[in-house]
């Protein structure tokens, strides 16, 4: 566990390994988090470090870890804007995907419905929250985010209920939203031990307020941008919709065309390659990591090598 925030990063030694961290290296951890990734880089003897992040907890975490460790560095920002942020070229940059463990235990940050909190989800401090979205966009403009971003099979239904339900009070918290798709999906049962039928419309709306899947096909051009020769890209993603993103834009970067897929654009015809892949499946954690961090059990972990220009 990382002791800065209680965080536990995954597929750590793949992490290390991938980015080969020494004296000479100056490597970019492109979603600080709780910084578990910066500190076992720096640990590992990195040269320099910078952590970058959007949420204001996270920036405030990596600059009591810059306070202590003069070779990290700070920056907050979105990781789509990683070129501008940082100055390249770099040796490495690595990406944790998705929502960390931080944000989902903290209720009043609306990720969860494990808890009762404010139906926010915002990962930065601007822009529309869920409880906006819930309430502003059409019955049809919810079922496609629904359907597209947390490939809910009852998208329709889902809509429809939040749509008849905020007709008489709107939606702001967590469990209510939670409740009212429950019974819309599945008839108000959490389903197995799997995965709550709440789940997908809570990932869907996640992703929709944050633009993350924007944001990761921005971040993944910028890191290639800003990458010296022989360095490293290394991309951990935990749901399908983001490992095919990072699946594809390496594939095609690498001289490959992948494979076509219902939520991406078609495929750019190949260029001149500016990337080798490291290896061409993604890595994934053992039972031991499995079992000690039930999160690491949907991660992917990708890497590639930036060729010269």
């Amino acid at each position: 566990m990382d002791n800065l925030s209680g965080h536990a990063p995954v597929l750590l030694d793949a992490v290390r390994r991938c980015l080969r961290a020494d004296s000479e290296q100056r490597l970019v951890d492109a979603t600080f988090g709780g910084g578990g990734y910066s500190r076992a880089l720096l640990d590992a003897g990195a040269g320099g470090v910078i952590g970058i992040d959007r949420d204001p907890d996270a920036v405030a975490r990596g600059h009591v870890l810059a306070a202590r460790e003069p070779r990290f560095r700070m920056v907050e920002g979105r990781f789509g804007d990683l070129d501008r942020l940082v100055e390249g070229p770099v040796d490495g940059v690595v990406f944790d995907l998705g929502v960390s463990s931080f944000q989902l235990d903290q209720a009043e940050r609306g990720f969860s419905f494990r808890f009762d909190g404010p139906l926010d989800m915002r990962m930065g401090a601007d822009g529309p929250s869920a409880a906006d979205l819930v309430a502003d966009l059409d019955e049809a403009e919810l079922a496609d985010l629904f359907f597209r971003f947390g490939e809910e099979p009852k998208a329709r239904r889902a809509a429809r209920a939040i749509v008849q339900r905020r007709q008489q009070r709107p939606f702001t918290r967590t469990l209510d939203l939670a409740d009212v798709v429950r019974q819309a999906v599945a008839g108000g049962r959490r389903g197995d031990a799997k995965i709550d039928p709440a789940t997908r419309v809570f990932q869907a709306l996640r992703i929709a307020v944050n633009e993350e899947l924007e944001e990761l096909e921005r971040g993944l051009a910028a890191a290639v941008r800003i990458l010296r020769p022989g360095g490293r890209l290394v991309v951990v993603a935990f749901h399908s919709l983001e490992d095919r993103i990072v699946k594809r834009f390496m594939a095609e970067a690498a001289g490959r065309v992948a494979g076509p897929s219902r939520h991406l654009p078609p495929a750019a015809a190949a260029s001149a390659p500016t990337l080798a892949l490291l290896a061409r499946k993604p890595v994934t954690p053992d039972a031991a990591e499995c079992a000690a961090n039930p999160r690491a059990r949907s991660a992917r972990l990708r890497a590639a090598e930036r060729l010269e220009a």
